[in-house]
């Protein structure tokens, strides 16, 4: 139990000075403590420190002369840590004996943060020593103390939970993170401060855990030592409070940089060699451990758009046999610079709930994506996709809306004169017509619902439309236009026609969303969205300003009554003669149309002479052609043609995303026991060295690579092409790249061997 006075805790008694003083009176005392409260607020947050820092974060108290030799404060043992000088903690045991206190006690630790002598020593040291941490632990074992000071924890917002283990791995002390280990240290200790935690602003995330620490600053010898060990071993299978493991937290820290990509990449297939070595018993698959958003690794990097680790997680290939089972890429034969390779199509195909390959083509945050796409296997499955069904579905898709386009028309411009809503007639033409606009609104209605399903999957946002593009918004916008006319025209309005038009105008150019199924076409599209998401609409803003700017000035610079200007017409007496007014330019309308005009050089130089100054109107109207029709149109050309420029490089990749929406949105539509039947790839078993067999569904990819030749691949053992090691269990291959994934019954067999026979003879 710790001593105390009925006021609180006892007092410093000294700090080595020697001098005997007497203790401060009672009034003395409170004056001391009101003052302080009157100086520092009790409440009030204090900004966040560096953890290592040598000024103290709590409140000042007032200063204490030294009472004996032998007395001890926390000032004095953390000055003597922070030094790292051992001989001024000398007599600091017999003290905490004498008076039945410890290192953890309130007297001896920071009531701002919880920081201890053990952290504030660890936080010192000098190329990697610091005598006294030694003997604080050696101090804290006699008294009793040794795990909770060694597992003692900051307790303030920032730092919360990290312990001296967490302190030794980022101060990269090896020696220290061994001794503490042994000395009994959580491996297990969660720091999950605000400055550990991801997208925090000014910190560092790294996983929380001390193994996940390690493995982010790139210490392998400490990550060896915490998963193996003959003291405690660290669970790789544990989670943050996000869920993620210590492969989810480097998945995190990766930034696309070579650098970089080699640090994680190299300590990511370390870490799941070392646990496939240590856990053989156990099994328990690491990447398949998801987070709290149901994220795998490897999902995890695609979402973040990791594209150069998250290719190194698809096409990583060990060529030990006892790792072998860890490869998601198997080279099944290579003919010179032909390879054909397996891929693991675990997590990557859609027949898994969140797939990679829907979290990539969705993923409308992800920058990269249309790059990330032209990943093998990504790439090579996308285009058996599309070869296999996709496109055949795409042509009687655009056949189909070429239908609904010819009535769509029809109907619009054969429509009724006068007042609607008009009744049937017994007319076989009036039948047709009213056919065809319920095939419109039937229409209409598929298309706004489609557009509800997309929005709600895939919010749209601007900075996605540039690789998205806008078709779905044009589709939805021609569906609720469409829909108003219709409620319009049922309530008999006449302004019907409005809506009408314009979801007409929206079907026509709505067409050109089928150019993705060409190449060349759809390239072009792709770079006119692109001309005109950032070229035009810049230059609209910029114009807007100018055209209403100058047209407001020349209609506050009109005379309010001008008079009118007529032109008599005819020559026969006795005959009305008709009188043509020309509109004036009080109406900004007008005045707004004419200036246009001269922007794309149809201005009529008489403009008008009733202005109140001919020369603040000369002045005016050169300045908006200098400004519009020279400087803007000019520099609107030449953007647009660097926008080309630009574009033409990654127009073919981004053509290939909008063609992957289009596959997957039409994947989505098909029957669930039919799209079953038109995945891709292959079902092996593998056989692993130790009688271990593994089945996983493979697809096949053909890649040509002349700087790599045949070599001592790991898989091929053989001289011909070939692979022992992966045979095919009785579900056999699929249709397309060759086999099913299931069963066929026994007629079928039978006449499909028929069939065999007799094309044979």
């Amino acid at each position: 139990m710790t001593n105390t006075t009925p006021d609180g805790p006892p007092p410093d008694t000294g700090t080595g000075g020697g001098e005997v003083i007497e203790l401060p009176a009672q009034g003395q005392k409170e004056e001391l403590n009101g003052l302080g409260w009157l100086l520092g607020s009790e409440g009030s947050e204090i900004s966040p420190t560096p953890m290592d820092t040598n000024v103290s974060v709590s409140r000042k108290t007032p200063a204490v002369r030294p009472i004996c030799s032998e007395a001890f404060t926390r000032e004095r043992v953390f000055e003597a840590a922070s030094k790292g000088d051992s001989a001024q903690l000398g007599g600091l045991l017999d003290y905490l004996r004498a008076n039945n206190k410890r290192l953890t006690s309130p007297e001896f630790t920071d009531a701002q943060n919880g920081k201890t002598a053990l952290l504030k020593a660890l936080l010192n040291l000098k190329d990697g020593r610091n005598d006294t941490v030694e003997v604080l632990l050696d101090i804290a074992e006699k008294t009793g103390d040794l795990k909770s000071i060694i597992n003692a924890s900051y307790k303030d917002i920032y730092y919360k939970g990290q312990t001296a283990l967490h302190v030794a791995i980022e101060r990269r002390s090896f020696d220290h993170v061994k001794l503490l280990v042994q000395k009994g240290a959580d491996v297990q200790a969660k720091a999950d401060g605000k400055f550990f935690q991801l997208n925090a602003g000014l910190g560092f995330y790294f996983g929380e855990l001390p193994l996940s620490l390690a493995a982010c600053t790139n210490q392998l010898n400490v990550v060896s030592f915490l998963m193996e060990n003959p003291y405690t071993c660290a669970d790789l299978t544990d989670k943050d409070s996000q869920g993620n493991t210590v492969l989810h937290a480097l998945v995190t820290i990766a930034d696309n940089t070579t650098e970089n990509t080699d640090v994680i990449t190299g300590m990511y297939d370390e870490i799941l060699i070392q646990h496939n070595r240590l856990a053989k018993k156990r099994k328990v698959k690491l990447e398949a451990i998801e987070n709290h958003q149901g994220l795998t690794p490897l999902k995890l990097a695609a979402k973040l758009g990791k594209i150069w680790l998250f290719r190194h997680m698809v096409q990583r290939e060990f060529l030990d046999e006892e790792m072998r089972p860890l490869s998601r890429k198997f080279t099944e034969w290579v003919y010179g610079p032909v390879h054909s390779s397996l891929y693991d199509m675990t997590s990557l195909d859609t027949n898994e709930e969140n797939s990679v390959l829907e979290i990539v083509v969705f993923g409308s945050e992800i920058p990269n994506r249309h790059e990330m796409l032209q990943i093998e296997p990504l790439r090579s499955l996308l285009e058996d996709k599309w070869d296999r069904f996709a496109a055949k579905i795409f042509l009687m898709n655009f056949l189909v809306y070429l239908i609904y386009l010819g009535i769509f028309t029809a109907v619009a411009v054969y429509r009724k004169e006068g007042q609607p809503p008009f009744p049937v007639e017994d007319d076989p033409l009036d039948r047709l017509r009213c056919t065809g606009e319920v095939i419109m609104v039937l229409g209409a209605v598929y298309f706004f619902c489609k557009g509800i399903i997309d929005f709600k999957r895939n919010r749209p946002n601007f900075k996605a439309l540039y690789l998205d593009g806008f078709s779905e918004i044009l589709f939805f916008l021609q569906a609720a236009l469409l829909l108003v006319c219709t409620v319009m025209y049922s309530c008999g309005r006449r302004e019907y026609v409005g809506p009408l038009v314009l979801s007409l105008a929206l079907a026509w150019i709505n067409i050109l969303y089928y150019s993705r199924g060409s190449k060349e076409m759809g390239m072009y599209n792709v770079m006119m969205q692109r001309m005109i998401l950032g070229d035009i609409v810049n230059f609209l803003f910029v114009y807007v300003v100018f055209l209403f700017g100058f047209s407001a000035a020349v209609v506050a610079l009109i005379e309010d009554s001008p008079p009118a200007h007529t032109v008599a017409r005819g020559r026969m007496v006795g005959v009305d003669v008709f009188q043509c007014k020309k509109p004036s330019y009080n109406d900004i309308r007008f005045t707004t149309l004419e200036m246009f005009k001269f922007t794309i050089g149809m201005g009529d130089l008489e403009f008008t002479d009733h202005v109140q100054y001919k020369e603040v109107f000369y002045i005016l109207l050169i300045s908006y052609i200098i400004l519009t029709y020279i400087l803007l149109l000019n520099m609107l050309i030449a953007l647009m043609g660097n926008t080309v420029e630009k574009t033409s490089r990654e127009s073919e990749n981004i053509w290939k995303l909008q063609r992957a929406l289009t596959i997957l949105d039409m994947e989505r539509t098909l029957p669930t026991a039919l799209r079953t039947k038109l995945y891709s790839g292959v079902v092996k078993t593998l056989c692993f060295s130790g009688g271990y067999d593994e089945c996983r569904r493979f697809f096949r990819v053909e890649e040509k690579n002349w700087k790599k030749w045949r070599s001592d691949l790991g898989v091929i053992q053989e001289e011909d092409p070939g692979n022992p090691h992966i045979i095919k269990p009785n579900t056999q291959e699929s249709p397309g790249r060759g086999g099913s994934l299931w069963n066929l019954s026994p007629v079928l067999e039978r006449i499909r061997g028929r069939q065999q026979q007799s094309s044979i003879i």
